[in-house]
């Protein structure tokens, strides 16, 4: 099968949605199916064609956020190559530029395409209204999500339960839904993977001791991260806990702002900002923690759970339902309520080291669940459909006419 992804984001950008991408495409290679990937240029104003890793990139305007790049919906230049490919399908990614090409292009030459819902834009709204204008906001949010994900596909795909939720139940869309969770290459986080140096190394770097237990925060320094969340339990728990420390690694547009909130209260010895860190790095970074923690509540899934959980991390989690199909309590980590709970559970956690590696190995086998393979097999079972679904083109209703009228 020829597959087309076509995203705004890819590689050398990291983030979760980059992960399920190239996820994605490697398991889809590694069982024979050619996959051609269509993004933004983010380091040129040309187009580029990556031959050996069939990759398109297409100029555009910068945007100011991050390294993002607004490209033509339309872009001409690259109509041919594409074409080219002879696609069997189009797998979107976005919603946005590059995806309103890639419904175009589908369009025009009669190509089943598929869809993934990857991020939960409500949670977003107040960077751009900021809190002026919310409820006609969220009513045109719901108009757009709605035109993108149900009306110009063919086939759409959610991560969790919440994202096929906010369809059905809030936007009442009828329309068939997939659930697949979004795999992850799960080999690469394991501990028996990373050089013990590299780990010692870091650890000296960012003054980690064996003493020192670490809750690790992998993700976008932004507001709906929650991070004041993780900064105000670091607070309180450092006062009879000094060796907790809160190692928060990513970068983001409130890196600064959170970093003196730190200092105000009183705890940037213990709480470390590492700042962006190399994609290939990651699973270093992971070692360096004892358990993993999140109190976001804008994720549709949350990539990062599943790669700490795969580096042997226990996740501890706020109760939020795009966590509750892969934290099961007591088993590979916990959900918290409140910064009461959060405590409690961190608290439980140092006293038991039972606890500790049975929560470890609990993690570890829950990160199988979540290989790459099951999900590129869940994923081509989607194209399939939406390829014997399809709905004859023009050309090929004349066609079939006259075999009608001369058979």
């Amino acid at each position: 099968m020829r597959i087309g992804i076509f995203t705004e984001t890819y590689t050398p950008y990291i983030s979760g949605l980059v992960t399920s991408e190239l996820m994605l495409k490697k398991a889809l290679e590694k069982k024979g199916h050619e996959v051609y990937v269509v993004t933004a240029n983010l380091t040129s104003s040309k187009y580029e064609y990556d031959e050996k890793e069939r990759v398109l990139r297409i100029p555009g305007i910068p945007t100011g956020i991050y390294d993002s790049r607004l490209t033509s919906i339309y872009p001409i230049k690259a109509i041919n190559k594409i074409k080219s490919w002879d696609l069997d399908v189009i797998h979107s990614q976005t919603e946005f530029a590059i995806g309103t090409f890639a419904r175009l292009f589908a369009k025009q030459y009669n190509i089943p395409i598929v869809h993934t819902y990857h991020t939960m834009y409500e949670d977003y709204v107040h960077y751009i209204t900021r809190g002026h204008f919310d409820k006609s906001s969220k009513k045109l949010l719901e108009y757009l999500t709605k035109f993108y994900c149900d009306r110009t596909i063919n086939e759409l795909i959610v991560p969790t339960k919440k994202a096929y939720d906010l369809f059905k139940k809030k936007y009442n869309v009828e329309r068939n839904i997939h659930i697949i969770p979004t795999g992850i290459e799960v080999e690469r986080f394991y501990k028996e993977k990373i050089d013990p140096k590299k780990i010692s190394k870091l650890k000296k770097q960012y003054n980690i001791s064996r003493r020192d237990f670490v809750a690790v925060f992998v993700g976008r320094i932004a507001e709906e991260k929650n991070i004041p969340f993780l900064i105000n339990i670091t607070q309180d728990l450092i006062k009879n806990r000094p060796n907790f420390k809160l190692l928060i690694i990513g970068d983001g547009p409130d890196k600064e702002a959170y970093e003196k909130m730190s200092k105000e209260k009183g705890c940037e010895k213990n709480i470390i900002f590492t700042g962006k860190v190399p994609w290939d790095d990651i699973p270093i970074y992971y070692q360096l923690g004892t358990v993993f923690i999140s109190a976001s509540q804008s994720e549709t899934q949350g990539l990062t759970i599943i790669e700490a959980m795969a580096a042997s991390l226990p996740a501890l989690c706020i109760d939020d339902e795009s966590f509750r199909d892969t934290v099961v309590d007591d088993l590979n980590g916990f959900l918290f309520k409140d910064e009461t709970s959060c405590k409690e559970i961190i608290n439980k956690i140092m006293d038991d080291k039972k606890l500790l590696t049975s929560l470890q190995n609990g993690a570890r086998n829950s990160a199988e669940l979540h290989s790459s393979k099951y999900f590129a097999e869940k994923v081509l079972d989607v194209y399939k459909l939406a390829i014997n679904n399809r709905k004859p083109g023009y050309k090929e209703k004349i066609t079939n006419f006259f075999k009608k009228v001369f058979s």
